[in-house]
C-alpha cells in the first residue's frame, strides 16, 4: 500500500495531531484547489487534505449501522513497551500542547481504553483514539502468541 488518504477540516491542525503519535511531514503540495501532505510514521504514509467548507463525519466509532471506512489501525509494537502507558502519555501530552496552543491541538479523546483481546491465536493490547477531526485510530500491539 502506498497511503491512506484522509480528509481533514484543517490541514495544520491535522498535521499537529499526527505529530504527535511520530509523523512526520515529507511532502508538502496542492491537488489544485487545496492544500495536501504526505506523512511518514509508523512504518507507513498518510496524506493529509484540507476539504474547504468541511461537513462533520458520521460517528463511525459509535454508531453500529455506519458502512464504509471504519479506522486506521497502527502497530506500535515495536515502538512501546505498554499500550496504557503510552495512551495516557498521549493524553497528558495533548494536554499539554492544548494550554499551549488550542488552536491547533485539543485533548485527546480516547474511544476506547486500552484491553486486551484475543485474535485468532494472538494476544493483543487495543486502544482506540480520535483524530483532530474525531475520525477512529486503533492502536494495537501484540503480547503473544498462543500455543508457540
Amino acid at each position: 500500500m502506498h497511503h491512506i488518504s484522509i480528509r481533514t477540516a484543517n490541514i495544520y491542525r491535522g498535521m499537529a495531531f499526527y505529530e504527535q503519535l511520530g509523523f512526520q511531514v515529507c511532502e508538502r503540495f496542492t491537488t489544485g484547489y487545496t492544500l495536501a501532505c504526505w506523512m511518514e510514521g509508523m512504518g507507513g504514509r498518510i496524506e493529509l487534505i484540507q476539504i474547504p467548507e468541511p461537513k462533520p463525519a458520521p460517528d463511525a466509532f459509535a454508531d453500529p449501522h455506519y458502512v464504509g471506512y471504519y479506522h486506521i489501525s497502527f502497530d506500535v509494537t515495536e515502538q512501546i513497551s505498554d499500550l496504557p502507558s503510552y495512551v495516557r502519555h498521549l493524553q497528558e501530552n495533548f494536554a499539554q500542547k492544548t494550554r499551549q496552543n488550542p488552536e491547533y491541538f485539543q485533548p485527546l479523546v480516547i474511544l476506547l481504553e486500552p484491553h486486551q483481546q484475543q485474535i485468532g491465536n494472538q494476544i493483543y493490547e487495543v486502544a482506540f483514539i480520535a483524530d483532530a477531526d474525531g475520525l477512529p485510530i486503533e492502536m494495537i500491539r501484540i503480547l503473544n502468541t498462543l500455543g508457540t
